[in-house]
């Protein structure tokens, strides 16, 4: 048989994505958004080893950070308007002044004084005045936290993402949050490249969806505590980051989450439903950052669309 061949089923021919689409500003955007998120996420974990201390001293945070913000800032094209830009000069600004800090305090830090900082600010016990978790902002009440909670499980199991066992954690943690959006945004990359408008739309959609019902709604107010409590140093620093980072992601997805106001935090404690447990942790990759997130199952969501049109959308719109 000559011309086209027909794909037979229960296979797929796999399309190689043209230079032209790899080096798109699209694709670029995507990256490096996946890459802030990354750098955020990581910077909020408490420490249980060298590695991340040893990232901070060598510059790589800073290096890798200006690098991320820079390309992004390159391949914007207009996208999120001023606003977005100057959130961008924002944050270069702020890895400035992490990278003083570093050369002027830090450099002769040993882990043990990263971790001691880590718990002055955070505490070894969920901390009231800047807790790093969504369900403590807004929910007064167990049951509401259990509908935020139920919402996000949903949003990483669509994804065919779960936690990781080794380290405990709860899923509504903020570094498992922003990882979540560096996995989307990532996955958004990799979409423009092999996928398609069509599956590619599906993953920019969920990460509008979880700026505009999650993170972009609970991590504003966060970020003001956490940077009123540390008062200065790293976390000073990474708070009002992660507080510029949220407002340039509001502006470039073009979403518009209600942020909870100060009259609006009234935690509750949280307790799990019987027979449930809500954990997370880091997997220890080599040299490469740590995941707190592990893709699972042998057919990723966007290989599903059917299912979505049967079972209707993920999260809450």
């Amino acid at each position: 048989m000559t011309g086209k061949h027909s794909a037979t089923s229960g296979s797929a021919t796999v399309v190689p994505a043209t230079a032209a689409v790899k080096d798109s500003p699209a694709v670029e955007r995507a990256l490096n958004r996946s890459k802030v998120y990354l750098l955020i996420s990581w910077s909020l974990l408490f420490p249980e080893d060298d590695e991340f201390l040893d990232y901070l001293q060598s510059g790589e945070f800073v290096e890798d950070g200006r690098a991320a913000i820079q390309g992004l800032d390159k391949a914007l094209a207009g996208a999120g308007g001023e606003r977005a830009t100057h959130r961008l000069q924002a944050i270069g600004q702020l890895l400035d002044d992490v990278e003083r800090w570093v050369a002027a305090e830090c450099s002769n830090w040993k882990l043990e004084d990263l971790q001691a900082e880590h718990r002055r600010v955070f505490s070894n016990v969920i901390t009231l005045d800047c807790p790093p978790y969504e369900t403590l902002f807004g929910n007064d009440h167990v049951f509401a936290q259990s509908h935020v909670m139920g919402d996000i499980a949903g949003f990483y199991k669509a994804f065919g993402v779960e936690l990781s066992k080794d380290i405990h954690e709860r899923l509504d943690h903020l570094s498992v949050e922003l990882e979540f959006m560096h996995f989307l945004a990532y996955k958004e990359s990799y979409a423009l490249c092999h996928d398609g408008p069509e599956k590619t739309q599906i993953v920019v959609d969920a990460q509008k969806k979880f700026v505009k019902n999650h993170i972009g709604r609970w991590v504003p107010l966060f970020s003001r505590m956490l940077s009123k409590k540390s008062d200065s140093g790293l976390f000073r620093f990474i708070a009002d980051i992660c507080g510029a980072w949220m407002d340039f992601e509001a502006a470039y997805l073009g979403v518009t989450p209600q942020p909870y106001s100060e009259t609006d935090y009234r935690p509750a404690t949280f307790n799990a439903p019987e027979g449930q447990t809500y954990e997370c942790g880091a997997q220890d990759r080599g040299n490469e950052l740590s995941m707190l997130l592990s893709e699972v199952g042998a057919q990723s969501f966007l290989d599903k669309q059917e299912e979505k049109e049967e079972k209707g959308p993920f999260g809450t719109a």
